[in-house]
């Protein structure tokens, strides 16, 4: 193989590996973190997920093309999936650090958060499962108490 293919090919895969591998904050130590980014990703996932429910419920309604109901399934799951990614990956693998039962006021707060992330994702699935929107206010609910909880220390 001569250069100008090697470079051709490898720019190829650069075009098409990196976007890929750049969209997810990975687990890498890399100290660059967008907290705040993240709740109001958190945030725009619950507001799409309500919309899709909202949407999934007239068209249960009316005599409608099942194509347009199937796309807004899927943009409900999609996106419950999308926030439960940014709770386990970013929050709970990255920035919720363990602590000690001896240091009981960090342990507390560890228990708390977790817990509270927990139940994040468990309204997460219950969103893909139904179009109740009592899940949705359950996740907003959470969100802000976890908002609390985690920057009170920042």
């Amino acid at each position: 193989m001569n250069l100008k293919k090697v470079i051709s090919l490898s720019l190829i895969i650069a075009v098409f590996a990196l976007p890929s591998l750049l969209s997810a904050h990975c687990q890498v130590p890399c100290g660059i973190y967008g907290d705040t980014l993240r709740i109001k990703l958190m945030k725009e996932h619950v507001q799409t997920i309500e919309k899709s429910m909202n949407t999934i419920t007239k068209l249960q309604k009316k005599q409608t093309n099942k194509n347009q109901l199937v796309r807004w399934v899927n943009n409900k799951d999609e996106h419950a999936e999308k926030f439960s990614e940014i709770v386990t990956y970013y929050f709970m693998s990255q920035r919720i650090k363990p602590a000690e039962p001896e240091n009981e006021t960090a342990y507390k707060k560890y228990q708390d958060q977790i817990e509270i992330l927990h139940k994040m994702l468990v309204y997460a699935m219950k969103s893909k499962q139904t179009t109740d929107l009592d899940n949705v206010e359950k996740l907003r609910e959470l969100i802000k108490k976890f908002k609390d909880t985690y920057f009170h220390e920042h």
